[in-house]
């Protein structure tokens, strides 16, 4: 029988995306609501010690803050990797339960982000200094002749200015709040190297996790059908 059509595979599936998406938006509030300041307002809160803490932060970009100011880009992404999630799950059997559990992680991370990125504006800060090029998701206070007050999102805390000469260009944006930032690093020739340098949060824990278990479920289906074409050239007759 397919899973669209089993009553218990849809429980399967809608649980587990529910209950992701509903500890997601939980976790973020708890995060901006709790966490004390910004990246430039503190270090945030040590959960385990040299492991991982917690310190808030807003992505303008994807996975792990990849293609920042490319918000737009993202939401067709999301809507276009729903489209998929729905039509493996249509064309499945009940009894893949891995791979629907799969596709509800993978739906719970996507939706989550999405939510952000529809519904949390941020005002995102483009300016250069020497010839490089900064992006800030932050608050903007005022807009003056010597330049902008920005402050952390959404309180505006620990205000400082870009100046007018670095050519601060402001576009408000659907922003994404992440908060978990693994710690483990080493020291290479002197310089600290972090094994895991991106800021994420439950939203992309469950992407990857879902991307694993689907890819799992591929692997063990390529296995199969090897195996099965195996057995099939085994009992055909000699010629």
């Amino acid at each position: 029988m397919p899973a669209w059509r089993d009553a218990r595979s849809h429980l399967r599936l809608w649980i587990v995306v529910v209950a992701g998406l509903a500890i997601d938006l939980w976790t973020k509030h708890w995060a901006f609501t709790h966490l004390e300041g910004g990246q430039a307002g503190s270090d945030g809160y040590e959960l385990i010690e040299n492991v991982v803490s917690l310190r808030r932060s807003l992505n303008a970009g994807a996975l792990f803050g990849l293609g920042k100011g490319m918000t737009p880009v993202f939401i067709a992404a999301s809507a276009v990797a729903l489209l998929f999630v729905g039509y493996l799950f249509v064309h499945s059997s009940r009894r893949r339960r891995s791979l629907h559990v799969g596709l509800a992680l993978v739906l719970a991370g996507a939706l989550g982000n999405l939510y952000d990125r529809t519904f949390v504006q941020a005002d995102v800060v483009r300016y250069t200094v020497d010839g490089r090029t900064f992006l800030e998701v932050v608050k903007v206070i005022e807009q003056t002749p010597d330049g902008l007050v920005v402050g952390d999102w959404p309180e505006g805390q620990h205000r400082r200015k870009i100046p007018a000469a670095y050519t601060p260009e402001v576009a408000r944006s659907g922003v994404v709040r992440d908060f978990i930032k693994m710690e483990p690093r080493f020291t290479l020739a002197g310089r600290t190297i972090e094994i895991w340098p991106w800021i994420f949060n439950v939203a992309d824990a469950w992407l990857v996790i879902g991307v694993g278990l689907l890819m799992l479920n591929f692997w063990w289906d390529h296995k199969a059908e090897k195996r099965s074409q195996q057995q099939q050239c085994a009992a055909a007759p000699p010629k």
